[in-house]
């Protein structure tokens, strides 16, 4: 069970030197820094029997308070976490580009979708765990991953071959149209009841708003039928796993493909086009 010290208690409130109506809201933060990691030691907040504060990410892999190496026991502070409610927090993407501030019940919410943050490697898997900035992606993709082909215009086939293959398989290709690059996902996932179902998606290497930009069109056609799907390209910043589960791209299954399919190979039309505002 954990110990609260009130407001009046002795342990650590503000510094004895700092108080509340001279102190700019940096200063104030930068009270809340973690020594160990530097970020920001957000409620509830524990601290040790001389005051001083961890994280919560830190205090887990602690035994011993790192500023006084004393004893770190489950004491909260009640104090710091009363002057955290009003303080206003730096994005720890701050250093990238970001220039909010937000209250620490909403910080963890826009960091997980800050523009700032790094991009992932777009690939799909998990094997690459490569993260930059935007400007990279492409000499990253261009130098990591050769192996994708990367087809000009906005109206091209994506081939995907063998489709036949058991298991899970990704194909991809990229798509360079109106001075933006594409990324193609074509997605075969096996379920637990044994149906496979495939997954195609767009997605742009780009931020949201340039996504918001641009249509895709995924089309099979064949055998006098024909299958499409029309929806905004994902920004890679969102990647394609949230799509892919509430079956936001276009899916079918094995008995769809093999009707449009061509001697186990897939060929579906893509198209790119602007948004006219």
């Amino acid at each position: 069970m954990s110990r609260q010290v009130p407001m009046g208690g002795k342990a650590r409130g503000l510094p004895p030197n700092v108080s509340l109506a001279n102190t700019s809201n940096p200063d104030l933060a930068s009270l809340f820094e973690c020594p160990v990691c530097f970020d920001y030691a957000l409620p509830p907040i524990m601290q040790c029997q001389s005051g001083h504060i961890v994280c919560q990410s830190c205090r887990q892999k602690l035994r011993m308070c790192p500023t006084c190496r004393g004893e770190l026991g489950n004491i909260r502070n009640l104090a710091m976490e009363k002057v955290a409610s009003t303080v206003m927090f730096p994005c720890k993407y701050s250093n990238n580009g970001c220039q909010n501030t937000l209250l620490h019940t909403e910080k963890t919410e826009h960091e997980e979708t800050c523009e700032f943050r790094p991009y992932c490697c777009p690939c799909p898997g998990a094997s690459c765990k490569w993260q930059g900035s935007l400007e990279q992606v492409m000499p990253h993709l261009l130098q990591s991953h050769k192996s994708i082909t990367t087809l000009q215009g906005e109206d091209i086939v994506f081939l995907a071959t063998d489709i036949n293959l058991p298991g899970a398989v990704d194909w991809v290709m990229m798509q360079s149209c109106f001075g933006h690059n594409f990324m193609l996902v074509l997605e075969k996932q096996e379920k637990i009841d044994g149906l496979q179902l495939f997954y195609a998606i767009v997605q742009l290497i780009g931020t949201r708003k340039q996504a918001e930009n641009f249509a895709y069109r995924l089309e099979l056609n064949g055998h006098r039928r024909r299958l499409t799907w029309e929806a905004t390209p994902r920004s890679i910043h969102d990647g394609i796993q949230s799509a892919i589960l509430s079956s936001d791209c276009l899916v079918f299954d094995t008995n769809i493909a093999q009707l449009f399919a061509d001697h186990g190979n897939l060929g579906i039309n893509v198209t790119i086009s602007v948004c006219e505002r």
